[in-house]
């Protein structure tokens, strides 16, 4: 395997519970997810040892990022960084899409200020299989768009899952349609690979998956009621007595460590 240009010593993932990783279990019983197995394309990649911390926390909304997670990364001086943020942001009534894309803008330019790389990723519509998701279609049409602006102006490299097709296949997505499964994951860690120029990747990470089998009208139905029982009741319930998933989390891997390839 060839060389990546630059070597990097010390990645740092801030985010919320895509990040952390969840829905992609590991066999130590906790999750892995895409960041874990982006930083071991990296180490891979290059002779000399990468350090990897991550700090996300499932439920954070991207306030929450820039307050608790932007000065503990700032500290460990990556020269690589992730952010992935939005999600809990968007599915929110009270959603304000100025508000998200400035603390965005924030997290990416303290990080590259610093002189770290920076990657982040758009969000793919999957109201073609979860029809409640339709309902925040408009919101999340229009946070895309300003990522990728945002991005063309700060200079961070943009893994723009949202405008292929593959992103909206059910059989990437976990049953509670807002995280990705072990195969998006994996997904997701090659297509940043690709865009951070690692050898070895391309853009297989894109392909299609094998023809589906359509789903019956009962079936769909039976998924649905599923879904709200198993997850959409609980969230708000959360909600009504002001709780987060995250309450009572820390971060999986506060500090640097070496990646083992």
């Amino acid at each position: 395997m060839g060389q990546i240009t630059r070597t990097y010593q010390r990645y740092v993932a801030l985010g919320d519970s895509s990040t952390e990783g969840l829905e992609d279990p590991a066999p130590n019983g906790r999750h892995r997810g895409w960041a874990d197995r982006f930083a071991q394309h990296v180490a891979r990649a290059q002779d000399a040892q990468l350090l990897y911390a991550n700090l996300a926390i499932r439920g954070r909304k991207t306030r929450q990022l820039v307050e608790e997670q932007l000065a503990p990364a700032l500290a460990m001086r990556p020269d690589l960084a992730t952010v992935f943020s939005g999600t809990n942001d968007v599915i929110r009534g009270s959603f304000d899409l100025d508000a998200v894309i400035a603390d965005l803008r924030t997290l990416h330019l303290a990080l590259r200020d610093q002189g770290a790389t920076v990657l982040t990723i758009t969000m793919p519509d999957l109201g073609e299989f979860a029809p409640f998701a339709k309902r925040v279609s408009p919101r999340l049409g229009a946070f895309n768009a300003a990522v990728r602006e945002l991005c063309a102006q700060t200079g961070t490299l943009l893994l723009d899952v949202a405008r292929h097709p593959v992103a909206r296949d059910r059989r990437l997505w976990h049953a509670d349609r807002l995280h990705a499964n072990a195969e998006g994951h994996r997904r997701i860690a090659d297509g940043l690979a690709h865009e951070l120029g690692l050898p070895g990747f391309d853009g297989a990470w894109m392909e299609p998956l094998p023809p589906d089998v359509p789903s019956t009208m009962l079936r769909s139905a039976l998924n649905e009621v599923r879904w709200v029982a198993a997850y959409l009741t609980p969230w708000m319930l959360r909600r009504l007595v002001g709780r987060s998933s995250g309450d009572g989390i820390t971060p999986k891997r506060p500090t640097l460590r070496p990646v083992d390839p």
